[in-house]
């Protein structure tokens, strides 16, 4: 159980048999009336956003998210299938337990497979991917004053935008977590 005077960004709660990170927090103490705090909660499992107000000794229970590295092994139609890299169990998961996680990720590359009490609710990809380019239209000279991009798809299938010098099969780094080229390799 954490009080909610103890709350900090990134700590996971646990209410109504639902699991909350805190986004935000912020203690307030009006000149009338009793102290509370205000946060931000975002429900891991479906993404949504919620505000709500605590009053400092209220407590709740601390949710354990349970993180662990896994090798991405293939996709079969709607399954996705990982191995653990410690005992070889695989598991396989579906399209709305994985979304668009696997978006940069090849077969074989390790991913953290979140769960909470043994029940897997996301996957977060590497942070940085390095991808080769497998399609792209040539880029014209003379276009770069702006800082212009274009479309490119990567290996995975997906598109990233580029700058103009980037050619038919180089090899990129991307951010995951944005989608965005970040350099050549």
């Amino acid at each position: 159980m954490i009080s909610a005077g103890d709350f900090r960004n990134g700590i996971t709660i646990e209410i109504d048999s639902n699991i909350f990170q805190i986004i935000e927090f912020q203690h307030v103490k009006p000149g009338k009336g009793a102290a509370f705090v205000r946060t931000k909660l975002k429900n891991i499992k479906s993404g949504g956003v919620i505000e709500k107000t605590f009053r400092p000794t209220e407590k709740c229970p601390q949710a354990r998210i349970d993180r662990k590295d896994m090798q991405y092994l293939y996709s079969d139609g709607d399954l996705f299938h990982f191995m653990d890299q410690e005992t070889f169990e695989q598991i396989a998961l579906n399209e709305e337990n994985v979304g668009d996680a696997l978006k940069f990720v090849k077969e074989n590359d390790i991913c953290k497979v979140c769960s909470h009490n043994g029940s897997v609710f996301a996957i977060e990809p590497p942070l940085f991917v390095e991808l080769e380019i497998t399609e792209t239209e040539p880029g014209f000279k003379g276009d770069t004053a702006t800082g212009a991009t274009k479309p490119a798809v990567v290996e995975t299938g997906a598109t990233v935008y580029v700058p103009l010098f980037v050619e038919l099969g180089d090899k990129i780094k991307i951010d995951t977590r944005s989608g965005e080229y970040l350099s050549r390799v």
